[in-house]
């Protein structure tokens, strides 16, 4: 396959052009929403340090260092009394009606964290417009060697044509190692792949834009503790490749 975008993270800095370094920003504020990580020699390391304060204090203490290709105030009413707090313009940087994408990536093992690849609608024609792929979810809880298991599917959010089908898919990976979390979909359906092989399936069709959403999550309520010699806790996106289709 062709690829139109290909990303390896081996500029200074993340491409502006591409990423931007906050989770839902418009929800919080900056110091909250604004990604922590480094670029190595591997690739993009997602980090959750332990001064990184809570994404959003009313919604518990998780933490989260994540990069999404588009943003838009109001989008994924993921939480609980949500007022926009920390208004900006729009910005569509990639998000395709129909398309591929591929993630090589190495999870997290820590048992407070999880390595999250999502494809979200960007609601640029509404609030139904919410749907998500959950291409992979990786609980550290639940990688490691000779198994590892892969939570992936449709979630509906907000979009009344659309029924949540989420699934557990326990694979003879060990996830901390580098794997390719794979997604097509368009007016077919859209289908999820590890390593090439198809894991998950549906007709259901999300006809509006998607934009990829990249983190690492700690939910410290599910750890022992926030002990100085657990952190930085990491999680390393290798490379990204993106193909448009519509």
């Amino acid at each position: 396959m062709t690829w139109d975008i290909v990303d390896r993270f081996d500029r200074p800095d993340l491409d502006p052009d591409l990423w931007i370094p906050h989770y839902l920003p418009h929800w919080t504020t900056p110091d909250r929403s604004e990604a922590r990580y480094r670029l190595t020699d591997e690739g993009l390391e997602l980090r959750i340090e332990r001064d990184q304060p809570a994404w959003r204090p009313a919604d518990g203490p998780f933490r989260v260092s994540h990069v999404q290709t588009g943003h838009r105030d109001g989008q994924h009413r993921v939480g609980s009394h949500l007022t926009v707090v920390s208004p900006r313009p729009p910005r569509t940087l990639w998000a395709p009606r129909e398309g591929a994408l591929e993630v090589v990536a190495s999870a997290s093992a820590d048992p407070a964290c999880m390595l999250g690849i999502w494809l979200l609608g960007d609601e640029s024609a509404g609030p139904r417009d919410s749907g998500e792929i959950c291409v992979a979810e990786l609980f550290g809880s639940a990688v490691g060697a000779p198994l590892s298991t892969v939570r992936t599917g449709i979630k509906a959010h907000h979009d009344p044509r659309l029924a949540s089908d989420v699934r557990d898919v326990e694979l003879a990976i060990d996830a901390r190692a580098p794997h390719v979390y794979g997604a097509r979909w368009g007016a077919h359906g859209c289908e999820v792949s590890v390593d090439g092989t198809v894991i998950f399936a549906t007709d259901q069709v999300l006809d509006y834009p998607l934009q990829l959403m990249l983190d690492l999550w700690e939910f410290p309520e599910q750890g022992a503790g926030r002990e100085a010699e657990s952190y930085p806790k990491t999680a390393v996106a290798h490379e990204v490749r993106l193909r448009m289709y519509r």
